[in-house]
């Protein structure tokens, strides 16, 4: 097993982490409180842009479902008088930015979650440097700008903070990394605005979602759309290259498929053959993995897409605080 897949093993298991990894949490903790400490010292290091900032992140390593509660959030903010627009760091793509999206954009260059936001049919811009991204969207005429993934990058200032939980796994050993999978330590969720929980248990003060689908389109030809359960009662392959592809899998496996289950790394860059299995049964894939796979798509390839699912106070309550800070 890779060092890599052992260490996430063990993250998310009752025992110690390994010796090796504690005196580098150690580092990595004070690493992380320096930087928080210059940005809260030096306000004028923080970039304020001249519309409100909302920040979707985690604090932990690994897929937690930001991008659809991006897309889910933008539409709401959207259907409440909001002209939302989305910045990201564009991660896994070769694009350093400010870059502002165009729609026929090669994933391989601006990144796969940035394509697939896109295709949601919102402003989106990405670039290392995030402020100046995000201001190609102030530019274009947003009134509101999602940061994807953002509360670690300081520089940008923001007004609303969410962070968003694996229900399954929660915090893991509680460790930062690599001792855990901790981005900033646990206390850093009483300084956020929100807290959503995908799926899992959660306690009274956080909010709940679900990632909801149950049909597949077929990559070669989209007008083809069947319900997921048609794929029960016989084997397929289950591809995922996203932060927790065992959660795909156990979504595939509930609709009665039998899984074969191939993980690969988050932001993988697919090629046909990876993807090309002799038995012939059919492939399904993530969007976030499809968005990359298209344009050598074969026949029996299928995406299956999903919506963030959250309560409508959850909305009001965010678009409250926008309001909040426009005022």
């Amino acid at each position: 097993m890779a060092l890599g897949a052992s260490l996430q093993r063990r993250w998310y298991s009752d025992g110690r982490p390994p010796a090796w990894t504690l005196p580098l949490e150690a580092l990595y903790r004070a690493i992380v409180k320096r930087r928080a400490h210059a940005f809260r010292s030096q306000p004028s290091r923080v970039v304020r842009l001249g519309v409100p900032v909302v920040v979707v992140g985690n604090i932990t390593l690994g897929g937690t479902g930001k991008t659809p509660l991006i897309v889910a959030l933008a539409h709401a903010l959207r259907a409440r008088g909001f002209v939302p627009g989305i910045v990201s760091r564009g991660y896994g793509g070769s694009e350093r930015g400010p870059w502002l999206l165009t729609g026929n954009d090669d994933p391989v260059r601006v990144g796969d979650e940035p394509s697939l936001i896109r295709q949601s049919g919102f402003p989106v811009a990405i670039g290392r440097e995030r402020p100046e991204a995000a201001q190609l969207l102030v530019d274009a005429g947003c009134t509101v700008v999602l940061a994807d993934d953002g509360l670690q990058h300081h520089r940008l200032g923001r007004d609303v903070e969410i962070c968003v939980i694996d229900g399954e796994r929660r915090l893991g050993n509680g460790h930062l990394l690599p001792a855990g999978p901790l981005r900033e330590p646990a206390s850093r969720l009483g300084t956020v605005d929100f807290i959503v929980v995908n799926g899992g248990t959660r306690s009274a003060d956080e909010t709940g979602m679900t990632l909801q689908g149950g049909m597949a389109v077929n990559m070669a030809d989209p007008s083809r759309v069947v319900p997921l359960a048609d794929f029960a009662g016989r084997p397929a392959h289950a591809v995922a290259g996203i932060g927790n592809p065992t959660r795909f899998f156990d979504s595939l496996a509930a609709q009665g498929i039998g899984v074969h289950g191939h993980p690969f790394a988050d932001h993988h860059a697919f090629t046909r053959d990876e993807l090309t299995f002799s038995d012939g049964c059919p492939v399904l894939m993530t969007d976030k993995d499809a968005v990359k796979c298209s344009a050598f798509a074969r026949d029996n390839w299928w995406r299956v897409p999903v919506t963030a699912v959250l309560p409508e106070s959850f909305y009001d309550a965010v678009a409250a605080r926008i309001r909040k800070a426009a005022s």
